[in-house]
């Protein structure tokens, strides 16, 4: 499967400035980074919430995890928990599994960019499946997709081996 169509026209309509890379299947934004041969802190993972009013789209650093605390808070909601399998893939039937590219207005969702990621110089995401990664400079992103900048996200606690 290519880049995502409707990707590839959302960028070409608005003359946006990207590459598209292709790397053999990686399935954590922290294996995209690897086969990408980027620091992770600049790759992108899109996390899809759900809230009292709907769905909501997350982008924060593949080295970080989603405060549900913070997006409860920073979104007004009562409770906030992470969309089903199944719920992803209803909204977002064209793509892979787990590789929806952060662009809300492909999908009718409001885009909720971490402070962390906001503050790079360049951003890379999937494109619709695992092989797939468009990057451009954060900047772009911000003015195409027009994202909510919050924090909302905290580092990744140390994993124990015991």
């Amino acid at each position: 499967m290519p880049l995502l169509e409707k990707l590839r026209n959302f960028l070409e309509a608005n003359h946006a400035a990207y590459t598209h890379t292709v790397h053999p299947a990686a399935f954590t934004a922290r294996e995209v980074a690897s086969a990408e041969h980027l620091p992770a802190r600049e790759v992108a993972k899109t996390v899809v919430v759900f809230g009292d009013n709907g769905y909501h789209m997350m982008v924060v650093p593949a080295t970080r995890l989603v405060d549900f605390q913070e997006v409860r808070l920073t979104l007004g909601l009562t409770h906030a928990r992470l969309a089903t399998e199944e719920e992803v893939g209803k909204l977002f039937p064209d793509c892979e599994l787990g590789a929806m590219p952060p662009v809300g207005s492909l999908y009718d969702l409001p885009v909720y960019l971490d402070s962390s990621l906001a503050g790079e110089d360049t951003i890379a995401f999937n494109a619709g499946t695992h092989h797939d990664v468009v990057h451009m400079r954060t900047a772009e992103y911000r003015t195409l997709v027009h994202p909510t900048v919050v924090s909302l996200a905290r580092v990744e606690a140390a994993r124990h081996g015991w």
